[in-house]
């Protein structure tokens, strides 16, 4: 009954998936390899196709079976006879060969399998859809650490999981029907314990940080107007006479557990903190309901809440784009105007990357080019330096496919883009004791 070619073929498949699987086991087990895609080929790939083979061996009986009820002659199975000196070449041929398909397809399939773990793949497969993601990624602090240590992880459940959710989102882009832009935030995001945390140590204290954060005015001079703050970052453990500052959040004998009642996590009406000393304090925001906190969003307060966007960020509007950019020097300061005509580029709207690149260099070669014979003009290379500062500007902050521009990601570090702090800490949180969320200016910072 097994010799029909599809009993044949199941055979061969669940053999040759068997010995290379028991092969990458043994790999496997010894710590051969690191590669968080390798077990998902291997491993969750491999040990289909010999399931598959299993099902084909008797689908291939029955079907002998009835063609010997309809009378047909059965399949016959060549003789191989080794003592035949023509039968031994074919034999060591066929061997030969199958070792070099075997290691060809091998091969190909880890050099696959790396394509597939590099940033690359993540961000430039689907171009369109990840493109700010992508672009984000790659001009952020996090530009060497890879997309699938955060995204996607180790171990077979996160592999099976993560690429069944990469099936839905390959099936809603050849539908043409995936989001614009990415919802942010993620919500199956890896926990902060097993991303953020294997490098950033939340117990470390930080003590004070001095930010100055740049500001420029419309005028001829682009008067200079900078905020310093003394940032009070603090974190450390109590034992140690620590834990105060922006990181107590993060001190891991803190637990803190919200609800957040819109997708974004703006709306934050209810907090529970559970101290060092065990005691529960729940936190309501005015009028909330029982219903409204049920219906919410429940999580643990990790690094993300509000670091909500460490790889990926957008800046929040092109004032602060362009001060971000006098401020570092990249343009000059003493070009006149510089800081209003940029912000005006930037705001306005234009339907693709070209369209924008030629539009900006238009206006402000325009702006800058002499009036007269006694109107001083910018040099020419400081005018070409605001061009090309202003389209990249652009193009790492505007994408009109996906509909992601200034602030469309806005980031909760601070308060002055968003909400960010605010969430929680507006006075109006209370305790049924009457103990609030402060909202004291000193608690994360002094202004200088």
């Amino acid at each position: 009954m097994t010799r029909h070619p599809l009993s044949i073929a199941g055979v061969l498949l669940t053999t040759v998936s068997a010995v290379i699987f028991v092969f990458v086991f043994l790999a496997d087990l010894f710590g051969i390899h690191s590669n968080p895609y390798f077990g998902l080929i291997f491993f969750v790939i491999l040990p289909v196709v010999f399931v598959l083979g299993l099902v084909m061996i008797p689908l291939g009986a029955v079907l002998e079976r009835r063609r010997r009820r309809l009378g047909l002659a059965p399949h016959r199975v060549p003789q191989i006879d080794l003592g035949n000196p023509h039968h031994q070449r074919v034999v060591g041929l066929v061997f030969a060969l199958t070792i070099v398909n075997l290691l060809i397809v091998s091969l190909a399939s880890y050099r696959a399998v790396e394509y597939m773990d590099s940033t690359q793949f993540c961000g430039q497969v689907c171009h369109t859809v990840m493109e700010p993601e992508y672009v984000a990624h790659r001009e952020g602090p996090h530009s060497r650490v890879t997309c699938v240590e955060c995204h996607v992880g180790s171990g077979a459940q996160s592999y099976v999981y993560y690429k069944l959710n990469g099936l839905r989102q390959l099936a809603h882009l050849v539908q043409n029907s995936y989001p614009r832009p990415v919802p942010s935030p993620v919500v199956n995001l890896r926990p902060a314990r097993s991303t953020c945390e294997m490098c950033h140590w939340p117990e470390k204290f930080h003590g004070d940080k001095v930010e100055i954060i740049p500001s420029y005015a419309d005028d001829e001079q682009n008067t200079s107007s900078p905020t310093r703050l003394i940032l009070h970052i603090g974190g450390g453990l109590p034992q140690f006479g620590l834990g105060a500052g922006i990181h107590w959040h993060t001190n891991p004998q803190n637990e803190i557990d919200f609800v957040a009642t819109d997708e974004k996590r703006l709306e934050i009406p209810y907090v529970r903190l559970t101290d060092t000393t065990g005691k529960v304090h729940e936190f309501r925001a005015p009028d909330v309901t029982d219903a409204q906190i049920a219906d919410g969003e429940t999580r643990r307060m990790d690094c993300v809440d509000c670091h909500n966007r460490p790889t990926h960020e957008f800046l929040a509007s092109p004032e602060r784009a362009v001060d971000e950019a006098l401020a570092r020097g990249t343009i000059p300061v003493s070009t006149p105007f510089v800081r209003r005509e940029m912000v005006a580029a930037l705001k306005e709207t234009y339907p693709d990357r070209v369209t924008a690149d030629q539009k900006i260099a238009e206006r402000l070669r325009a702006f800058y080019r002499p009036k007269g014979e006694s109107a001083a003009a910018p040099a020419a290379a400081d005018v070409d330096l605001v061009v090309r500062t202003a389209q990249f500007l652009h193009a790492r902050n505007v994408f009109p496919k996906m509909n992601v521009t200034f602030g469309t990601h806005p980031s909760h570090i601070g308060h002055t883009d968003g909400p960010g702090c605010f969430r929680c800490h507006d006075d109006q949180h209370k305790t049924a004791e009457g103990r609030v969320i402060r909202q004291d200016c000193d608690l994360c910072h002094d202004l200088e």
